[in-house]
């Protein structure tokens, strides 16, 4: 039988939500072993003064796996 263990993490871009999503994950995997899943809970982006986008970022969920 295995365990799974959920986190929740944030990571932000001046690209695009990809990207933001794309950078949460490469960090997660370089401390979490066994990730087997993460989906978006979250979206948000920043505006400057003019309204124009500075950062998109992503509210997530990491799932992996314990060992046993």
């Amino acid at each position: 039988m295995s365990i799974s263990r959920t986190t929740e993490i944030k990571s932000s871009s001046a690209l695009s939500f990809d990207d933001a999503m794309k950078k949460g994950i490469a960090r997660a995997l370089k401390t979490l072993k066994n990730v087997r899943g993460a989906w978006i809970e979250n979206q948000e982006v920043l505006l400057d003064e003019k309204g124009k986008i500075t950062e998109y970022r992503v509210q997530m969920r990491i799932t992996f796996i314990l060992k046993e």
